[in-house]
């Protein structure tokens, strides 16, 4: 039964309905009616922010390790377009945000009013779907279609924008059971000829690998479960993604590490060798398939996904299945235990003595020093120190990321928090905030860089304001380590503008925003120094200072097969210059 509220009760309730426990905003003057009933009730939580971008960020990190959908609240204008950036990472990562922004009144629209934006026309591009709410009697059945399309399917970020008038206007209320869209139906369950076709393939495989992304994530814990199911009864490698990292423990024995541009040398060789490759909830992307043309040329493809736009996109696959990642393996793994096929043990005991001697070659393997500290020495301690404790991990984005996903360890699904597609540096700060609300009694740690962290360093005042014991560990070489990297190898080390000269001193600053701050140059006294961070109980910035000229490898060159990769501990600048040719250089 319809009941007569505001528009802005309507939102309120709307959000209360969808079990919507926590919300991250900035008000401004086009959502004052909202933030009024905000204060009027106490179902929803708010986390003021301390900008825009760091709202969405935030909501990222606590829907990406909660499985919820994250909710966002700003202003007109400026608000609206300051969410772009976080709305667009959102979209490139699979994350399920509803955003929802003010508007000028409808009578304004269209004449430059103050703090005026085509939010819908800006955001189109960026989000999976979004609105424009000019009548009250319409605002309940978005609120609730937008909560549908965000969570469903290929999830990802919608924006509701209403105008101020809608929100002060009365108007009638419908409860989400009596939601139903009238076009968007995605697609779950896959052909069961596809899967069978599939299971066929691979029993019958002699190398096989699964490439598994942030799909099986997305897909919830069950889908992570079947997949450690399927794989160890199969007894094939598999190997992950940036996105994808703990859907499959990384102790097991069959897990090869991630892949990609800075993956491990046996996790690519094994994805270019193989015969049968079965991609579940990857989307082939370019830090994956390096030359499209030379990726993997002898295997047969198996591509599942729930977008079936990102089938056939990049690579042209064999089986191509559409649905959830969850449905099909669970599909797949009652095909399989119903046929017991036999597999060809001879040739998997041969492809796996391959495998091995791909992983003899130790490819994450640096220089250790006793006098200064190597950014990935930091985070093995950081990593041996924490893996008995239940840690949430976000980063920034540079090459402290690539080290992060190369030597932190994950054993479970969605304690994994990492920009992938967009590579928005300032991610990881707010995305901490976000998973730390989420999972109060946790360690949650933002490995950072000393450029990255800068671009959000106002969110430590939000995660005073709330009792947030984050841990920002900053590996401090003071340069943008990535940018600097590739001008070394492409430009005649011509550093242009990548050195930072006048970095802030993070343990004042951490003192100045009411944190704990701790530095640490030598590798004798780091653990003692990451063990005084993880027992702090607020939160701390680690300023963590680390070699300045350590570069991040192994690596396959821009515009280079996976077969063509160089390992760091004997190649030289001038190979990595050779390596990488024109068309190379424009893919970095």
């Amino acid at each position: 039964m319809a009941r007569a509220m505001t528009g802005a009760e309507i939102v309120l309730t709307a959000l209360a309905d969808q079990g919507v426990e926590v919300i991250f905003g900035y008000p401004g003057g086009a959502v004052l009616p909202i933030y009024d009933e905000l204060f009027q009730q106490e179902k929803v939580r708010h986390i003021l922010v301390r900008q825009e971008g760091g709202a969405v960020h935030a909501a990222e990190g606590y829907a990406r390790s909660s499985g919820k959908v994250g909710v966002v609240l700003v202003t007109s204008g400026p608000g609206a377009t300051n969410a772009v950036t976080g709305l667009t990472d959102a979209l490139m990562d699979s994350i399920p945000i509803v955003c929802i922004t003010g508007q000028v009144p409808t009578h304004l629209i269209g004449n430059d009013a103050f703090q005026e934006c085509d939010t819908v026309g800006i955001t189109r591009p960026c989000t999976k779907h979004n609105w424009l709410v000019k009548n009250v009697n319409d605002l309940a059945r978005v609120m609730h279609e937008a909560f549908h399309i965000a969570r469903t399917g290929r999830p990802g970020p919608v924006v509701i924008d209403i105008p101020k008038d809608v929100q002060f206007a009365t108007g009638n209320y419908i409860g989400p059971s009596n939601i139903q869209h009238k076009t968007y139906r995605p697609k779950l369950k896959p052909e069961q000829t596809a899967v069978r076709e599939a299971v066929d393939l691979i029993a019958s495989a002699k190398k096989p690998i699964f490439y598994t992304g942030g799909g099986v994530i997305n897909s919830g814990p069950k889908a992570s479960q079947l997949l450690r199911e399927f794989v160890r009864l199969t007894g094939y490698p598999i190997t992950s993604t940036l996105m994808g990292l703990g859907a499959y423990p990384a102790s097991d024995r069959q897990w090869l590490g991630m892949l990609g541009m800075h993956g491990t040398y046996e996790a690519n060789m094994a994805m270019h060798d193989c015969d049968v490759m079965i991609n579940i909830g990857a989307r082939f992307d370019d830090r994956i398939t390096g030359r499209t043309d030379a990726f993997s040329p002898g295997s047969k493809k198996i591509h599942v996904d729930i977008d079936p736009s990102s089938i056939n996109k990049n690579i042209l696959v064999d089986i191509p299945i559409v649905g959830d990642c969850g449905y099909v393996l669970e599909d797949m793994l009652r095909v399989w235990k119903a046929r017991t096929p036999v597999l060809d043990k001879a040739a998997h005991k041969g492809w796996w003595k391959q495998i091995e001697g791909w992983r003899g070659r130790n490819s994450l393997a640096y220089k250790n020093s006793k006098d200064i500290i190597m950014p990935q020495y930091a985070l093995q301690r950081l990593q041996a120190l924490t893996k008995d404790r239940e840690t949430y991990i976000t980063t920034e984005v540079g090459q402290h990321q690539m080290w992060a996903a190369q030597f932190m360890h994950f054993e479970e699904p969605n304690r994994w928090m990492t920009s992938g597609g967009l590579g928005t540096m300032g991610y990881g700060l707010p995305a901490a905030i976000g998973a730390q609300l989420a999972h109060p009694k946790a360690l949650v740690v933002d490995v950072a860089g000393d450029a990255s962290i800068l671009m959000n360093i106002q969110e430590c005042s939000t995660a005073v304001q709330f009792d947030l014991p984050v841990k920002v560990f900053i590996l401090n070489n003071e340069y943008m380590g990535m940018v600097r990297q590739w001008q070394q190898l492409l430009h005649g080390n011509r550093l242009s503008h990548s050195y930072t000269e006048s970095l802030p001193d993070f343990v004042k600053l951490a003192d100045a925003y009411g944190w704990t701050g701790m530095r640490c140059e030598h590798p004798a006294d780091l653990d003692d120094a990451i063990k005084a961070m993880i027992d702090t109980k607020g939160p701390v910035i680690f300023d963590c200072r680390v070699a300045k000229l350590a570069n991040c490898f192994p690596m396959i060159p821009s515009g280079k097969a996976h077969n063509e990769m160089l390992l760091g501990e004997d190649v030289s600048d001038e190979e990595v210059a050779k390596a990488i040719g024109k068309e190379g250089k424009v893919l970095v």
